[in-house]
């Protein structure tokens, strides 16, 4: 089965394309780029009443997509919204993984359970449903899973432990699961984004005990805030960033490219940011790149 130019396989029937994460952002855009492309999508989100401006997008170009509810972290939301599209289509050909947020702060003073609930979203979820859909790529011997990971997963940031830990996972488990299924006609891949003009930034969630001005637990200035210099210049200088970033778009076109390739690609990286950060880790010892990083994030160097 391969992509013939058309958005169909070759037995001739349209595919069909889950995405994860749709109501805004890069999921918002994958969504409509794929229905426009031919492909029929169904553009999932955790909170349907978020749905308006993507369903009016696609109806006033009258797109082959549909909106359904789906939280990734909920097993029989899960389990309901897989049994609707396959009822419906009797396929699912093309995933993307791309719910998630960042959980940001130092380690220290983030709580287990903070950690816990950004893991569900960010890797459990994306498990959970990789596996509902895999007997049904396998038995159509195709498919394409599409994981949204980040420039993040393959480079530690201050203050994103948590974030980066669960897609540097998510890069460990993209690459184990690709060897796994290649036999079947499945392809895997990761698509790995820089800075992105997205909601992201409100989207964040901020530990609910990290000392920052940003958080109504913060001012208490005293000697017992060790980390609230490196926090706050952390968290102000986001907005700046993404205000600046590559459109998502981007994003949504690699992720195309992905889905119809013949043979796609392990990894994608998206962004003269993230091509321009790769390229000086590869040339960098641990401690030059690290030197960087701190410079680059915090605007000092250590």
């Amino acid at each position: 089965m391969y992509y013939d130019g058309n958005n169909t396989m070759k037995n001739g029937r349209q595919q069909i394309a889950l995405v994860t994460g749709s109501s805004s952002g890069i999921g918002f855009d994958t969504s409509l780029l794929l229905a426009r492309r031919g492909v029929y999508t169904y553009a999932t989100m955790r909170n349907l009443s978020k749905s308006g401006n993507i369903l009016g997008r696609a109806g006033k170009d009258n797109l082959p997509l549909k909106t359904l509810r789906l939280d990734v972290t909920d097993e029989e939301s899960i389990s309901e919204t897989i049994g609707n599209i396959v009822g419906e289509k009797n396929q699912i050909d093309i995933l993307v993984n791309n719910a998630g947020y960042s959980l940001l702060g130092p380690l220290e003073d983030l709580h287990i359970n903070e950690i816990k609930e950004e893991f569900e979203t960010n890797f459990f979820g994306v498990i959970k449903l990789i596996q509902y859909v895999l007997p049904i790529m396998r038995k159509q011997r195709y498919g394409r899973i599409i994981n949204i990971s980040s420039l993040a997963g393959r480079i530690g940031i201050p203050l994103s432990s948590a974030y980066a830990s669960s897609k540097f996972a998510l890069e460990g488990l993209t690459e184990s699961l690709g060897y796994e299924v290649q036999g079947f006609g499945i392809h895997v891949a990761l698509i790995e984004p820089g800075v992105i003009k997205t909601d992201f930034v409100n989207n964040m969630k901020i530990g609910k005990d990290v000392m920052s001005k940003q958080n109504s637990n913060a001012l208490a200035i005293n000697d017992n805030l060790p980390y609230a210099e490196i926090t706050e210049k952390r968290i102000s200088a986001f907005k700046p960033r993404f205000e600046k970033g590559s459109s998502p778009t981007l994003v949504a076109e690699k992720v195309f490219e992905a889905a119809m390739s013949a043979n796609p690609k392990t990894r994608y990286l998206v962004g003269e940011d993230a091509l321009k950060m790769m390229e000086r880790r590869k040339n960098a010892s641990d401690e030059d790149f690290g030197r960087m990083v701190m410079n680059s994030v915090l605007g000092r160097v250590t």
